[in-house]
């Protein structure tokens, strides 16, 4: 190597030094258009749009969709109020995730995503032609402002989400540092990238905290058009939006209107979509997708009724219980009320077989443990056995079984030897406390009327045991409210869960979100290994590592008994009136309603046979 070659080497790493940002000599750094949790994203820098979109999807038409409940806020960020549906459409995120991939984010207010190997920070570049809708320009200083604004006064699901972000910079007007940490946390340079950026100028002077009914600036695809509070509420495509043809919206968003209907429960908002209220509904009732559906509409085609599958991560949905509440501290208890719950009947007489029992909280996707544990898992799990049951090694969970025809002595025999060995026993026809002399009594609280016949049969079976279960039907914001307070003794809940799960872990069953309201820890979960196994997944090196720890993540949270399993189906029940048209792939981990658009032709024919209807 000549001396003139030796001195231009070292100029070169002497500038690449002073350039660099502090403290980043030495690291690997690279800038791309998207960051995939683990691989490489599935498309290129110049892809043009998501496999399973139509680019060439015509824009227009209306859609109306019926939803239960109602609103008082439009700020979906925070904790108060009862936000309308759909107002997290009108704001733009930094980078979007596929549908078609375990866990990739495509930049789109940020135009490149730059970070060292090993993910200890990342800068995001914003794309100078972002706007908010009023025009002005989407800088490094509003997504700063967003994230302490989310952080400090927003739903306490953020702080946990980014609680291992140490600082966060704007570097100057189009670039935003997130100072991730020296411990690993590939997850987190992804996340950050799903806070939806908000107008510093329009509400630094405002209380963001309050719920409130003013439409605020945003940046998305649509704007509010105009609501009637707890009632309606209708979003207008934004005839300007600055990414319109961005990759990752082409084909997206088509509908020129949206409008949300809201009625007072899910019998009501079904005769309504039957009667042409309404254009587009999912069906959540199996007893209403079994009867309910049919008549002249569907026999003449101009309503259709679909079974769609689906890969998607189905999470769990349970009774969940309150173990703040002394009366369920003890997991023999929590155990013993399972087998007063009969799937099997509830499925077969209820639900005309349209469920599967759920048995891992990562139901439907790789991530759900079986059979006994594999050497993956063990290797996670050995670290805890001194503090850990027996069963978590030796068994593969499986919630408490019946032949469906609605005798369950003997699960009820078992369910008693349970209650007997927690201190509970039979005096006349109550179950008793031997030590307080207490009945056990407790409240299912509920928000959907439809929900008390599945727990009217739990109830009866609950009696024979000698326990009083009272069933609480509320309206949306009192149960909410409730929930949120942890004003409960037991409710059923669904616990969704991502492809990739990682920091919203810590939200979901962390001992620091036990006690904070408004967090998803509704069983008041307060258990150190599974903090420690939220820690491993959340610093997970490959997909193989978290793969297996979410396993033993899942396993330990089924034999603690926070829950009784319910049920899952595999697969999109919806209904639409035929003006649709809809991409010939659906994405693997989503319906993909979004990128579906009205058939002028066949929206044609349907105004004309409403009107014969009316006539």
């Amino acid at each position: 190597m000549t001396r003139k070659i030796v001195i231009k080497i070292l100029v070169i790493l002497i500038f690449s030094l002073i350039t660099a940002e502090p403290g980043l000599a030495g690291k690997a750094i690279k800038i791309t258009h998207a960051l995939a949790m683990t691989g490489k994203p599935k498309y290129a820098a110049d892809f043009k749009h998501f496999d399973y979109v139509n680019p060439a999807a015509p824009k227009g038409g209306e859609v109306k969709m019926g939803t239960v409940g109602t609103f008082d806020s439009l700020n979906p960020f925070i904790i108060r109020g009862v936000a309308a549906v759909g107002s997290g459409l009108i704001y733009d995120t930094l980078t979007v995730q596929s549908l078609d991939e375990p866990f990739t984010q495509y930049g789109l207010i940020a135009e490149k995503i730059e970070l060292p190997q090993d993910r200890s920070w990342v800068i995001y570049h914003l794309n100078a032609k972002a706007r908010f809708h009023d025009g002005k320009p989407i800088t490094a200083a509003d997504v700063v402002f967003s994230y302490n604004l989310l952080i400090n006064q927003g739903d306490p699901m953020w702080s946990k989400y980014y609680a291992s972000i140490k600082k966060v910079e704007a570097l100057d007007q189009l670039r935003v540092k997130f100072d991730l940490g020296a411990k690993p946390n590939p997850e987190l340079a992804l996340i950050v990238g799903q806070i939806s950026v908000l107008p510093k100028h329009y509400w630094q002077n405002r209380d963001f905290s309050k719920p409130g009914l003013e439409i605020p600036i945003g940046s998305g695809p649509y704007k509010i058009l105009e609501f009637k509070p707890g009632r309606s509420i209708t979003y207008v495509r934004h005839g300007t939006y600055w990414a319109q043809d961005h990759p990752v919206n082409k084909g997206r968003h088509n509908f020129d209107k949206m409008t949300y209907d809201y009625y007072r429960d899910p019998t009501v908002a079904l005769h309504a979509f039957k009667a042409g209220e309404y254009d587009f509904r999912q069906e959540n009732i199996s007893r209403a997708w079994a009867t309910a559906y049919n008549g002249p509409p569907f026999d003449d085609g101009f309503i259709v009724k679909e079974e769609i599958d689906n890969d998607v991560n189905q999470g769990m949905q349970g009774f969940v219980f309150n173990t703040r509440r002394d009366l369920f501290t003890d997991v023999k208890v929590r155990e013993a009320l399972a087998y007063a719950f009969d799937f099997e009947w509830t499925n077969k007489t209820l639900f005309f077989g349209q469920y599967t029992r759920s048995t891992s909280y990562f139901s439907n996707s790789e991530l759900a443990s079986s059979g006994r544990p594999g050497s993956g898992e063990l290797k996670i799990l050995e670290a805890y056995r001194d503090r850990l049951p027996r069963d978590v090694f030796e068994k593969a969970y499986q919630p408490p079984q019946t032949d469906g025809s609605g005798n369950i002595r003997k699960n009820l025999r078992v369910a008693l030897g349970l209650l007997k060995q927690a201190g509970w026993e039979i005096q006349g026809k109550k179950l008793i406390n031997k030590k307080t002399g207490a009945p056990f009594v407790f409240e299912l609280l509920l928000i959907d009327p439809g929900f008390e016949r599945i727990g009217l049969p739990f109830k009866k079976n609950l009696s024979r045991l000698g326990i009083e279960m009272n069933i609480r039907v509320v309206d949306t914001a009192q149960f909410i409210n409730r929930r949120r307070d942890f004003d409960f003794d037991m409710i059923v809940a669904r616990l969704p869960q991502s492809e990739s799960p990682g920091n919203e872990q810590r939200e979901y069953w962390g001992s620091s979100a036990a006690d904070i309201k408004g967090t998803s820890n509704f069983a008041g979960i307060k258990n150190r290994v599974v903090d420690e196994i939220i820690e491993r997944l959340i610093s997970a090196s490959d997909r193989e590592e978290l793969v297996n720890t979410t396993r033993a993540l899942d396993r330990v949270l089924l034999w603690g008994h926070y829950l009784i399993p319910q049920w899952h189906t595999a697969i999109y029940r919806v209904a639409f009136w035929n003006k649709f048209a809809r991409p010939g792939i659906v994405p693997r981990y989503s319906l993909g309603f979004d990128t579906w658009w009205v058939d002028p032709v066949k929206n044609a024919k349907l105004i004309n046979y409403r009107q014969n209807l009316k006539n």
